[in-house]
């Protein structure tokens, strides 16, 4: 600190105080004690500012809000930060300043002297206007951080959950887009993901749709492609879209069902380069529709196509990190890739890049060699293909799948340095092909290979289960014949839902109404839980029980525990 020289007694004693002043705001000791006092013992308050903006009332219990530092949870430490960006509310700090003043001036004054209150006042001032600001401004920092850290967890949870739902394989689907105003967009998928045809209905369109020429449409699209599911598109008019396909399911009793996906990011991907290359010809929400549809067919091969921000899952992503953000979900996406494998025969340029070793470079040379030379019939052939060399052959060829081959272990997740122990694990044990039913693994005739335990745990899995998907342990999405209205419903009905999205402060679950019930976290378990990932997770096909109804508001509560419980 650089002072001016000295005018007067007034100005000495001033110049005095504070450098008084600045040692208490250096002082570590005092800083780390009055921090962790802070910590355990302020609160944070907030208060609406006189002209704050808030039309919808996003904020409203932050208006007037007194909670101890010590139990902020998470995501009301982001909704206060951002409230307090919008300008809606103010933020302060409550604790005992009387105390903190007096064990400062302790630790400043040994003993009595005669300038005590002048010492005093120096001591207060550099507490108040120094080091008690910044102690402050750290603490806030610190909860932020730690809340955008905790965020960006559950937001790769989330994703890591809901890309490996299990796929509904081998089903013709039919993608359905609802809207309002410019229709309901139709496109019939085949089991490989193909779009066979695309079409329009216009029910609910200020055209005035003809109900029953659209039914007589719907049922003629279904007949004709062999549908068996039906992907309704969860945005706007789905609830009105729903009602119509139960509708004509019931009267004309056809043997299809249909499920609610959450159509978020649909819209985007449409617009991106890569859909306007594989449908020149369709229309961005026609796009959409083909984008639903396969969603239920596989939804990791979808939905990696679609930036993960735009999914739909987790809280207040706007607020996080971009850069942090996209490394921890770049990282989720390799592993669910990595985990379920990809065909090298069927997998889209997006399913590839994320295999291990390849980018978007080399997984399209993949694409244009299968589209010249045909199939891969064995995964040596990913040899032949440009920017594929030993390296990234090493690297990928574990991951990348090749069925009805000419090498039958190609189609496991065994890689091709281990073909040789593969075979002999399967001549020592008498077993002829690879999933036959009878296979027993002798550990006695297995002693002596050169392998540690764990390889051929996994090399005897793959001979067993040599087809397994990684998602089918998980829930599928939830099919159903029939609508659900809020009316219908009274407290203590059972239910069942998909978990839509987890925040820290419950799950949204989807039962067939036009907003998704809450199970708030207090109702989650009879003992008590720090998350709500401890007991649920995004795409889990759950149970629930209508804890509470508020019909002007079309507001359900629900809870997985029966309520005579």
């Amino acid at each position: 600190m650089l002072f001016r020289s000295v005018r007067d007694e007034k100005d000495a004693i001033q110049q005095a105080k504070d450098i008084i002043a600045e040692k208490v705001s250096d002082n570590a000791q005092l800083r780390w004690k009055f921090k962790d006092i802070l910590l355990s013992a302020a609160s944070l308050v907030t208060k609406i500012k006189k002209d704050a903006v808030d039309e919808n009332k996003v904020y409203e219990m932050y208006y007037d809000r007194t909670e101890k530092v010590s139990t902020l949870a998470d995501h009301r430490i982001m909704a206060i930060d951002r409230a307090e960006k919008e300008k809606v509310i103010s933020v302060s700090f409550a604790y005992d300043m009387d105390y903190l003043k007096k064990e400062a001036f302790d630790a400043y004054v040994s003993h009595k002297c005669i300038c005590e209150t002048v010492i005093k006042e120096a001591v207060d001032d550099g507490l108040e206007r120094l080091l008690l600001p910044s102690i402050e401004r750290e603490i806030r920092s610190e909860l932020s951080e730690r809340a955008q850290k905790a965020s960006i967890e559950l937001f790769s949870l989330n994703l890591e959950k809901l890309l490996l739902q299990a796929p509904l394989k081998g089903r013709v689907v039919l993608g359905f887009d609802p809207g309002f105003y410019n229709g309901c967009k139709l496109a019939v998928i085949d089991a490989t993901g193909k779009m066979l045809t695309v079409d329009k209905i216009y029910t609910f369109s200020r055209k005035g749709g003809d109900i029953e020429g659209d039914k007589a449409k719907l049922e003629k699209l279904i007949r004709q492609y062999g549908v068996q599911i039906i992907a309704i598109g969860n945005g706007t008019a789905s609830r009105e879209s729903e009602k119509l396909v139960a509708d004509l399911i019931r009267e004309k009793n056809l043997q299809v069902s249909y499920a609610i996906v959450s159509e978020a990011g649909a819209s985007v991907w449409s617009a991106q380069e890569e859909a306007r290359e594989e449908f020149p010809d369709l229309a961005v929400e026609e796009r959409s529709a083909v984008s639903i549809g396969r969603r239920i067919l596989d939804p990791l091969g979808e939905l990696i196509k679609i930036d993960p921000k735009s999914i739909g899952v987790g809280q207040y992503q706007h607020d996080l990190s971009e850069k942090e953000l996209n490394e921890r979900l770049d990282e989720v996406v390799m592993k669910c890739v990595n985990r379920v494998g990809a065909d090298a025969n069927t997998a889209s340029v997006e399913l590839l890049e994320h295999i291990s070793g390849l980018n978007k470079s080399s997984a399209k040379e993949i694409v244009a060699y299968r589209n010249q030379n045909g199939r891969f019939t064995n995964r040596e052939q990913l040899k032949k293909v440009r920017k594929i060399g030993a390296k990234t052959f090493e690297q990928c060829a574990g991951f990348i799948r090749i069925t009805d081959g000419e090498e039958p272990l190609d189609a496991t997740s065994i890689h091709p340095e281990s073909y040789a122990l593969a075979k002999e694990v399967m001549h020592r044990c008498g077993i002829e092909k690879l999933g036959q039913a009878d296979i027993v693994f002798d550990k006695e005739k297995l002693a002596g290979l050169d392998a540690d335990s764990y390889t051929l745990n996994d090399i005897e899995e793959a001979i067993r289960q040599p087809l397994r998907d990684y998602r089918d342990q998980f829930d599928a999405a939830l099919l159903k014949s029939d609508v659900l209205d809020i009316s219908n419903l009274h407290v203590g009905d059972q239910l069942q839902g998909t978990v839509r999205n987890v925040v820290d402060f419950g799950a949204f679950v989807d039962i067939g109404l036009h907003e998704d019930g809450l199970v708030h976290i207090t109702k989650m378990s009879r003992k008590r839980i720090q998350h709500p990932s401890e007991v649920i997770s995004v795409g889990d096909i759950v149970t629930v029980y209508v804890y509470e109804l508020d019909l002007q508001r079309n507001r359900v509560s629900l809870s997985p525990l029966p309520l005579e419980e």
